[in-house]
Parts: structure tokens; sequence; C-alpha cells
């Protein structure tokens, strides 16, 4: 199982002090958390993809193949790669250009985003959301698998004994996830291709996830990729962490009652009642990531927000310290006992490549 963070990049001010980070300051702490990530023996780093103001990570592949050249192990993924807005040959070039520049650790989770106006910033109609993501990461499949593509579809250009190069390394594409918070098309697309589904988890109470994971395992068995149990799940989540609750629960408040996205609606107390949010001392973070199994069943990746809500960068690297050396190894020893015979690990590109082999 993987475990790792991941970031929407957000420039958000500290409500304890006042003070807001640049944008320059914002990116250059999003490489210092990856980099922290593989020296705490996290396995992935995910980032975001926003074209708007308060986020700063409009180039996932920029960023991603500069953390690749930090770092030997870490996986990079994007926690967003907007399949709608984005044109699919130039997903195709892009990422395999950075799947060979970081040796194969490289993977997408496909979305629609969260941003309405974005879609007519890139010349996009919002209505067509679902059938962009469906028409175009069709053609993303096929532009990677291959050599020459003959395309005709309603939202782009045909294309005619068309290459994308360079093309995935070993003949092997990243593997794909696809992100959803609230759309069934999405989770029956990921089981027709047999790629993964990541849950979000954050923002609505579990149940919500478990129709949506338990229609993505019912169609991933139908379309015959396995059993239910053997499909791809990832889940999002956040977590702050003291030594003890209340030290948790006292600091993280202000950033939490102020946050750009969850502030000034439910109490702290609320939120982590119906949400999967934790705040709390590790062991409470152990304790209740452990109930996703019992909710979601046995899963591939789970991946947390960590930098968020204007919270400062030394207090963040404070929090992957205990992640990666008191939760992370409790959670590993945990979910490997509990893990059946037959549930699969998360696909690498040595894994995919072996079995490709």
């Amino acid at each position: 199982m993987q475990f790792g963070i991941f970031t929407v990049g957000d420039v958000t001010t500290d409500p304890t002090d006042g003070s807001t980070p640049s944008e320059h300051e914002r990116i250059k702490s999003m490489v210092a958390i990856a980099l922290k990530a593989e020296e705490v023996g996290l396995d992935v780093f995910a980032t975001g993809e926003h074209h708007n103001p308060p986020f700063v990570p409009s180039s996932p592949t920029t960023m991603l193949g500069h953390i690749a050249a930090r770092t030997e192990r870490l996986v990079l993924s994007t926690s967003t790669t907007l399949i709608t807005t984005n044109d699919p040959v130039k997903i195709a070039e892009d990422y395999a250009m950075l799947q060979h520049l970081a040796d194969g650790r490289v993977d997408l989770m496909m979305g629609r985003g969260n941003t309405a106006p974005v879609y007519p910033w890139f010349g996009q109609d919002i209505r067509q959301g679902i059938p962009l993501a469906i028409e175009n990461y069709a053609l993303l499949h096929e532009l990677w698998r291959k050599d020459v593509v003959d395309w005709e579809g309603r939202f782009r250009t045909p294309l005619q004994g068309f290459t994308s190069t360079p093309r995935p390394l070993d003949g092997v594409p990243p593997f794909v996830w696809h992100g959803s918070i609230r759309s069934p098309e999405i989770a029956e697309q990921a089981a027709y291709h047999g790629d993964g589904f990541f849950a979000n988890n954050i923002f609505w109470p579990k149940e919500h996830y478990m129709k949506l994971i338990g229609l993505y395992r019912e169609r991933f068995a139908h379309h015959g990729h396995g059993t239910p149990e053997q499909a791809i799940v990832g889940l999002g989540g956040q977590v702050f962490m003291r030594r003890n609750s209340q030290d948790a629960v006292r600091e993280f408040r202000p950033y939490f009652d102020n946050a750009p996205v969850y502030g000034h609606g439910p109490t702290l107390e609320e939120f982590t009642e119906q949400t999967p949010l934790t705040v709390g001392s590790p062991q409470e973070v152990v304790d209740k990531t452990l109930t996703f199994r019992e909710a979601f069943g046995d899963y591939q990746r789970q991946l947390f927000l960590m930098d968020h809500a204007g919270l400062p960068l030394k207090t963040v690297l404070e929090q992957l310290d205990m992640l990666g050396e008191e939760v992370v190894p409790a959670l590993r020893k945990e979910f490997a006992a509990r893990r059946p015979a037959g549930v699969p690990d998360a696909p690498t590109h040595a894994s995919l490549l072996a079995q490709r082999g």
C-alpha cells in the first residue's frame, strides 16, 4: 500500500499572524514539502492543477520534473490533471516526457477540477464536462497505446496518422487514477478502462464515497478486470497532529475557521465527526485512518492533505516528521496484517512492466 501527501497549492493568509506567502515562497515550499516526504519515507507526492488565484500549481509537469531531479524513490503524481480543459495530445506528450525524466516514477489522477470559470478560459463549455472527460481520456488512452492514431470526435480537430512523442517509457503508459467527488460517470470510466479510482474523501461523509467506490468495484468486475476486491482504490484525507489532542485542536482551530474552502461553516468538532478530517494525536490519526478500510474495503493508496489553510512551512514539516516516523509505519503494519491474499498492490512502472512482459 502506498502512503503519501497531496497539495492544492493554495496561497492563504496565516490567520494567526496575518502573513501571506508570495507565489515564489509558496512554490518553493511545495518543493521543500516533496523533498521532506521522501526523506521521512513516504511513497507519493501529488500536486493539483489550478489556473486561478489563490493557487499556484498551473504547470504540474514543470514542478514534478524539478522534484524528480532531486529525488530518487518518490512516486510523482498529479492530484488533478484537468482532462476536460487540457488537450489530450499535450497531456500524452508532457507526461510521457516526465515519465522518461523520472525513470517511470510518474502517474496521473484525471479530474474535471472544481473551478467553473476554467472552462471558458480554455475554450470549453462546463455543461459538456462529463462528455469532455470521457472523450478526451479515450483519446489519451489511445495515444499512449498506439504508435499511429487516427481520431475523430466532438471536441477537437481530427487526427490522421498522428504519433505522440516521446512514446511511453518501455512501452508502458503511466498508471491513471480517475478522481471524483460526486460523479458516477467517472467511476464507470475508471472501471471501464481498468484504471484506478481515487475518492477525494475530504468534504463528505463516508456514506457518500461508499456509494461511488462500491459502484466502481462492481463495474470493474463487470468489465472483466478482476473481482471487486481487486479494483484499485485510492483515498484522500486531512490530518493535523500534535502530541496530545488538546494542543492539536487549539493550534489548528484558527486555520480551520478561516480556511477558504471550509471555513465559516460547520465547527471543527462537527467537521471531524462527519468527515475524514482528523485533528489530534498521531495515534488518533492511525485509528481513524484504519476505519477507512472498514468503510471502503482494502485499498491501495492513502494520500493526506497537510499544507493548506495558511499553515506555515515549519509546521507542515513538523507534521510530516510525525506522519513518516509514527503514523505511516503503524498504518503499514496494520493494513498489511489485515490485507487478505489476492488484493493487489498499488501499480508502479515496474509492476506494470512485469505484467506486460
